[in-house]
C-alpha cells in the first residue's frame, strides 16, 4: 500500500500480511478447545478383562494348569516319602491318600502334616471336581479346615514360623480352597445372606448361614456375586489389593422394595467390593443311625472399606481385600461412557440422570468429599483420583466420596443453580433433622469448567449477579412464574454454610480464550438446547424493551460461551467477597513445552491458560506439568488432594466443635431501579 506521501505503509501491510494467520491461529484455538475433549468424550474405555484363567497363586506353586495336572509342593512330597504314601498319590479316587495321610496325623500331629492334608484334598478336590461337584466340596471344606488348624491351632504355636513360605501357602490354600467352594455354592444358588444353605455330599452335610458384618449393606441389596479373581484391571492405573485371608468378592447390588432412603443416590447396577470368609463353628457331629456328618458354618461377608481385619483363634488378623476390581467392573458399564457427550449435545434429555451420584452407601460421621467433573465429561473422569484416594485408610476412615453429573451443555451459572438444588434435596434425604455435624464439614473438589460450579456454591450473589442483566430488580420485569423462578435460583443466591474447603483443578477462573468464535459457532450448531428455553429467552426481551442489557447472560445459551472471558459473570465472581469458614486450593496444568503440541499450548495446559488457572487468595496453588484432560490424574494432582484431605481432618479434629455461620436471607427484588452497571461488551 503506498501512503499519500509516497512511501510504502509498512507497518499497516505488516498487519494486513498478517490477519490471516491471526484469523487461522484463532480458528485453531477454536478447534483446539473442542477436539481434545471430542477425543476424550467419545473414547470408550475398558476397565476390566475377563481372565482365561482365575488369578490365584496356586496357579504356579501346584502347577495346576500343568500338563502333568495339579502336583504337591515339594514338601508334601518328602512326608508322604516318610510314610511310604507317594504310591497312593495318583489313584483314581484322591481321598484314599487323604485318608492315609489323616490317619499318621490323627497318631502324631504336626504343622507339617497338617499343611500337607490341606495341599493334597485341595489338589483332590481339583482333580476330580468337573466330574463330581459333591466330592470336590467335601474335600475343598477339609482343605479349608485343615488350613486353619495349620494358622490358628495353640498346639502349633510354639512353633509356628510365619517366616516359612509354607506359612503363606496355607493362606493360600484357605483362601483357594474356600473360593473354588464358594464357585460350586453359587453354581447351586447359594450365597444369599441371611439365608441357610444345606450344602450335601456323599457322606457329610455343611450348614452354612451367610451373615453381612459391617452393618452398610442390608440383606436385600446382595443380587449377585462376581469373583475378583476372573477379572484383570485394564482401564485404572493402580490396583489396591490387601493380602490376607478371605475371598476378595464383587457384589452386584438389586434394587428392591422398600429402598433405604440413599438407594436413590445409587447409579443403576451398583457393583461393591466384599470380602468372604468361611468360619467353622465347633465339630460336627454325627447321628446314631449313622448318618451324615454335620458341619455348621457361618460365612462372613465383610464391608472391606469398613473391616480391613477379623480376629480369628484369638489373633487378629488381615482380610484378603480387593477395592479396584469391584470399582473397576462398575466402571466397565458401556451404558456410563455415553453420559459426558450427552451431557454436552443434548442436555435437556441429560436433566434425567442428573444429581449427586454414591458409590457406597451413606455413612453419618463421614465427611463429604463431593466431586464435580467439567466440560464434555461425567463422574468417570474423577475414577482414578478416587480409586487411590480411598486406598488411604485415614481418608477412607473418615471421608465419603459423592460425584455430580449435570449437562455440561448448559452455562455454568445454571448448572451452579442446579447444584445448589440437588445439594438441598441430598441433605434432607440424608439428613432432614440436621444431626450429622460430619456433613457440615463438606469438600469439592472441581475440575474445570466443575471448579466455577464448586466456587459458586460459596459465593453471597447480592444484587451484584443480576446486574448484570438488568438495572431493574426481578420483580419489575414482565415473565412468567416459572421463568421468573429460575431466574431468581440462577442469579440470586448464597454461600453454602456446609461447604467449608474447595479444591479448583485447571478451572478457568477468568474464563478461557479457547471458547472463541470459532468454539461458540460450532457449539451452537452441535449443542442442542430446548426450544423452549430459546424461546423464552427471546420473549424476556421482546417484554421488556430497554430493560435488559444487550449482550447479557440470559442470551447464552451454551456452556461454551459462557467460558468467554469477556462475559460479565467473570468479573462479577472474582469480586464476589469469599465467605470467612471457606477455604480454598488451587492446582493447574501447563503442558511442557516440548514438540509440536507443546508449542501451540505453550503457557497453558491446552485449554486454560496459566493467567486464567491462577486464583488469589488460596490456601495451597500447585503447579503440575500436565495437560487439561489429565491433570486431575496426574499422580501430584492425587497427592496434593490426599494432603489437603489430611490436612482438613486435622484442622477439624484442633476445632471440633466450630458453630455453622449464619446466613442472611438474599433480597431479590425491590421497589426502585438498582444503581447502573456498566454492561461489558464481548
Amino acid at each position: 500500500m503506498i501512503s499519500s506521501g509516497g512511501h510504502t505503509n509498512e507497518s499497516t501491510d505488516s498487519s494486513a500480511r498478517r490477519a490471516p494467520l491471526r484469523a487461522l491461529r484463532r480458528a485453531w484455538h477454536g478447534l483446539l478447545f473442542l477436539l481434545p475433549l471430542l477425543t476424550s468424550g467419545c473414547a470408550a474405555t475398558r476397565y476390566v478383562e475377563v481372565r482365561t484363567v482365575p488369578r490365584s497363586p496356586l496357579v504356579d506353586r501346584l502347577k495346576l494348569t500343568s500338563y502333568q495336572g495339579p502336583q504337591p509342593t515339594e514338601r508334601t512330597l518328602q512326608i508322604l516319602r516318610q510314610y511310604d504314601l507317594t504310591r497312593d498319590l495318583n489313584k483314581t479316587d484322591p481321598r484314599i491318600v487323604v485318608n492315609k495321610l489323616q490317619a499318621v496325623a490323627d497318631r502324631a500331629p504336626s504343622a507339617e502334616k497338617i499343611y500337607s492334608l490341606a495341599e493334597l484334598n485341595y489338589l483332590g478336590a481339583k482333580k476330580i471336581e468337573v466330574r463330581d461337584q459333591g466330592m470336590a466340596l467335601d474335600l475343598y471344606g477339609a482343605a479349608v479346615a485343615n488350613a486353619y488348624v495349620y494358622l490358628f491351632d495353640e498346639r502349633f504355636a510354639r512353633n509356628r514360623n510365619t517366616y516359612d513360605p509354607e506359612f503363606r501357602g496355607a493362606c493360600d490354600v484357605y483362601n483357594g480352597a474356600l473360593e473354588s467352594a464358594l464357585r460350586i455354592v453359587r453354581g447351586r444358588g447359594g450365597l444369599l445372606p441371611g439365608h441357610t444353605h444345606k450344602i450335601e455330599s456323599e457322606s457329610q452335610q455343611w450348614n452354612v448361614t451367610v451373615v453381612i458384618h459391617g452393618g452398610r449393606w442390608l440383606p436385600d441389596d446382595f443380587d449377585r456375586f462376581e469373583f475378583v479373581s476372573d477379572f484383570e484391571i485394564s482401564g485404572l492405573a493402580n490396583q489396591f489389593h490387601n493380602y490376607g485371608l478371605g475371598v476378595p468378592l464383587i457384589a452386584i447390588r438389586k434394587n428392591h422394595l422398600p429402598e433405604r432412603p440413599d438407594a436413590q443416590f445409587f447409579p443403576p447396577e451398583l457393583s461393591f467390593p466384599v470380602s468372604a470368609l468361611l468360619r467353622v463353628l465347633p465339630d460336627g457331629d454325627k447321628p446314631a443311625d449313622g448318618g451324615k456328618t454335620q458341619h455348621h458354618c457361618v460365612l462372613e461377608l465383610y464391608d472391606p472399606l469398613v473391616s480391613s481385619e477379623i480376629v480369628l483363634g484369638g489373633r487378629r488378623v488381615p482380610l484378603e481385600t480387593d477395592l479396584s476390581t469391584p470399582l473397576a467392573y462398575l466402571l466397565n458399564d458401556p451404558r456410563l461412557e455415553s453420559a459426558a457427550t450427552n451431557g454436552l449435545l443434548h442436555p435437556d434429555e441429560s436433566q434425567k440422570t442428573r444429581g449427586l451420584y454414591m458409590l457406597e452407601p451413606y455413612d453419618a460421621g463421614k465427611i463429604p468429599v463431593l466431586m464435580v467433573h467439567g466440560l464434555w465429561s461425567s463422574p468417570l473422569t474423577w475414577m482414578e483420583m478416587f480409586n487411590d484416594l480411598r486406598s488411604n485408610p485415614e481418608i477412607r476412615k473418615n471421608f465419603q466420596f459423592w460425584f455430580y453429573e449435570y449437562p455440561s451443555g448448559e452455562p455454568f451459572w445454571v448448572s451452579a443453580a442446579q447444584l445448589r438444588s440437588d445439594l438441598t434435596k441430598v441433605r434432607e434425604v440424608l439428613d432432614p433433622r440436621h444431626i450429622d455435624p460430619a456433613l457440615d464439614q463438606m469438600v469439592l473438589v472441581g475440575h474445570s469448567m466443575g471448579g466455577l460450579l464448586a466456587k459458586l456454591q460459596t459465593v453471597d450473589s447480592g444484587d451484584a449477579f443480576w446486574r448484570t442483566v438488568s438495572d431493574y430488580p426481578l420483580a419489575d420485569l414482565k415473565v412468567p412464574d416459572a421463568d421468573r423462578q429460575q431466574l431468581s435460583q440462577e442469579f440470586y443466591f448464597h454461600p453454602n454454610p456446609s461447604i467449608r474447603r474447595v479444591i479448583t483443578i485447571a478451572t478457568p477462573h477468568h474464563g478461557s480464550k479457547f471458547a472463541n468464535s470459532t468454539a461458540q459457532w460450532l457449539a451452537a450448531r452441535l449443542i442442542s438446547m430446548p426450544d423452549q428455553i430459546v424461546r423464552g429467552r427471546q420473549d424476556l426481551y421482546r417484554q421488556n424493551p430497554g430493560k435488559l442489557h444487550d449482550p447479557s447472560p440470559v442470551e447464552v445459551t451454551t456452556s461454551i460461551q459462557s467460558l468467554a472471558p469477556d462475559d460479565p459473570i467473570f468479573s462479577v465472581m472474582l469480586a464476589a467477597p469469599r465467605p470467612p469458614w471457606v477455604k480454598f486450593h488451587n492446582i493447574w496444568g501447563e503442558v511442557p513445552d516440548q514438540g509440536i503440541v507443546g508449542k501451540l499450548a505453550s503457557g497453558s495446559d491446552g485449554v486454560v491458560s496459566i493467567e486464567s488457572a491462577h486464583c488469589d487468595a488460596v490456601e495451597s496453588d500447585l503447579k503440575v506439568e500436565a495437560d487439561h484432560l489429565t491433570v486431575h490424574r496426574h499422580p501430584l494432582s492425587v497427592l496434593e488432594v490426599q494432603r489437603i484431605l489430611l490436612l482438613h481432618l486435622d484442622e477439624l479434629r484442633s476445632f471440633p466443635h466450630a458453630p455453622p455461620p449464619r446466613l442472611q436471607t438474599v433480597t431479590t427484588s425491590g421497589p426502585t431501579p438498582l444503581p447502573p452497571v456498566t454492561p461489558v461488551r464481548r
